[in-house]
């Protein structure tokens, strides 16, 4: 079984104030209609959000661990809507995530927004609130690319075949959003990392590292109902393809990617000072620079403890058919006509 592998992650540590975050979460998710009925919310409640929000982010405290166990529920539902028809028309896909993306860029949520909408209008109010508008503006495009990523991983499944390695990782990073939850963990941290730095190669080769362990892990264990309903964009697929080689040799070289990335994560890490000291930077801004590279660290261990433990991938087969959504509730429009975007100007 994929889901009893493991990756040589170090352990994880989980933060204070899980309880309350999940009594949050628990209230965010009814309010906000991410779950319909009781069974839908007890199927959604066994996947605990909150605990990978904890895991994930051990330095969070309360609204900021509230916001990352809120955005962490949104992502996997959200990306469950696309397990179905609608994943199946990239242009019906894009039109329903344009919505989106006008509202990462600022826009107001539609009257009478569909649940995934109105959570996330609010997932980006609360994570702009205050921010620096450098943040709020990378962050834009981060949400730009996860939702815009969509419609190229619904191409994949009309494809029917895997992609090559580099294809399949530029849309994989879009719709995994790896990005994202380092942008919020930073957020969520205070921090305020110097451009300089945060654009270092050493950094830039550091989160690129972090986002392909977080989302190659999860291709491990989300395999067997990725492949039962048809989706293209999953390493052990690409890569038992491309090198033509049996599923537990796919299985194995799944395993070597990741700890090559792991071992360049370690090794940039410790150049980081040496960066830091010829950049000049303030001992505030070191600390904030070190502090980040412990917000990576920590996620991409959260993470993985939390997806081998999560009920989500272990008890999915007696829940919802292999085939199917891994939510049991539809929450986004069929989108079948085409949407104006909400900067574009009216004719005169």
């Amino acid at each position: 079984m994929p889901q009893d592998m493991t990756f040589g992650l170090p352990a994880a540590h989980i933060g204070p104030g899980l309880d309350a975050a999940r009594r949050h979460h628990l209230d965010w998710v009814r309010r906000t209609g991410l779950a319909a009925d009781d069974r839908s919310l007890a199927w959604y409640v066994s996947w605990d959000m909150p605990r990978l929000a904890a895991l994930g982010f051990p330095h969070a405290r309360g609204p900021a661990l509230d916001l990352l166990a809120d955005a962490m529920g949104f992502f996997f539902v959200f990306d469950d809507q696309f397990d179905g028809p609608l994943g199946r028309d990239p242009a019906a896909t894009a039109r329903v995530c344009r919505t989106l993306i006008d509202i990462a860029h600022g826009a107001p949520p539609p009257p009478g927004a569909d649940p995934c909408t109105a959570a996330f209008a609010d997932i980006r109010a609360r994570s702009t609130d205050g921010a620096h508008p450098a943040w709020t503006a990378r962050t834009a495009h981060e949400w730009e690319y996860y939702f815009a990523a969509q419609a190229h991983e619904a191409r994949g499944r009309l494809r029917g075949t895997p992609a090559d390695l580099a294809t399949y990782l530029e849309v994989r990073r879009g719709v995994a959003a790896t990005d994202l939850p380092l942008s919020l963990g930073e957020r969520a941290a205070g921090l305020a990392v110097p451009a300089s730095a945060f654009h270092s190669p050493e950094l830039r080769l550091m989160r690129r590292a972090a986002i392909d362990v977080t989302l190659m892990c999860n291709d491990v264990y989300s395999l067997e109902k990725e492949e039962a309903r048809g989706d293209m964009d999953n390493l052990v697929l690409v890569l038992e393809r491309a090198r033509h080689l049996t599923r537990g040799q796919a299985l194995t070289a799944a395993r070597g990617e990741v700890t090559r990335r792991l071992r360049r994560f370690d090794r940039l890490a410790a150049q980081v000072p040496a960066v830091c000291t010829q950049l000049a930077l303030t001992e505030q801004e070191q600390a904030d620079v070190a502090a980040y590279v412990r917000v990576m660290t920590a996620w991409m261990s959260g993470y993985h403890t939390w997806q081998t433990e999560t009920h989500r991938y272990r008890d999915a087969p007696r829940i919802v058919p292999p085939s199917g959504p891994g939510h049991l509730d539809q929450l986004l429009p069929a989108a079948c006509r085409p949407q104006r975007n909400a900067f574009d100007r009216p004719s005169e």
